[in-house]
């Protein structure tokens, strides 16, 4: 049997995921004016930039991506190449989501429908993103990459993870604290 290279992935998916429905019911309530709380919105920025990118997104594209080129899947036109791309799109929805959130903090609302779509692109470009990846991408490194390589991707796994050993930990709290406020 191998050694499962991306269930660690699909996990760190979960806690995205509970994250993306907190900036969905959070859009919604502000979209109808229940919701102002400002401090969220920056803290979703957070946890998108320090969890979602710096640590699962450069997991993915510097050990996963990287095995699955080596192991023969092209770098252009391909799954990886797509994957890529939909990662430097929501990077653009979370740049649009600060700005227009450190504009309403300043007391200027004329940012909150920038917020809104930043805030919604990013949600649905996720929800379709992670579905690709648990049941295509991953699935398919599953089948294709050899027992060989897989340990060290593993241990490439780990060292990221020591260079911020309570990351998880903090963000994981974060989504626990915001859903007691937020969907309670």
């Amino acid at each position: 049997m191998k050694t499962e290279v991306t269930q660690e992935m699909i996990a760190e998916h979960r806690l995205i995921l509970r994250m993306i429905a907190l900036v969905e019911k959070s859009a919604e309530r502000l979209a109808r004016g229940e919701f102002r709380n400002w401090r969220f919105f920056l803290d979703a920025v957070a946890f998108i930039r320090d969890y979602a990118d710096r640590f699962h997104h450069a997991k993915e594209e510097a050990v996963l991506f990287t095995a699955l080129v080596k192991n023969g899947m092209p770098e252009k036109q391909s799954p990886i190449e797509a994957m890529l791309m939909e990662h430097d799109a929501g990077r653009a929805h979370v740049r649009g989501m600060e700005e227009a959130t450190q504009r309403a903090l300043a007391g200027d609302d004329s940012g909150i429908p920038a917020l809104l779509e930043h805030a919604r692109g990013y949600a649905k470009l996720l929800r379709g993103h992670i579905n690709k990846e648990d049941t295509i991408l991953y699935p398919l490194a599953e089948r294709v990459l050899p027992e060989e390589m897989r340990p060290a991707m593993l241990d490439a796994y780990r060292a990221a993870e020591a260079r911020a050993p309570e990351l998880a930990e903090t963000y994981r709290r974060m989504v626990e604290d915001y859903e007691q406020e937020i969907l309670s």
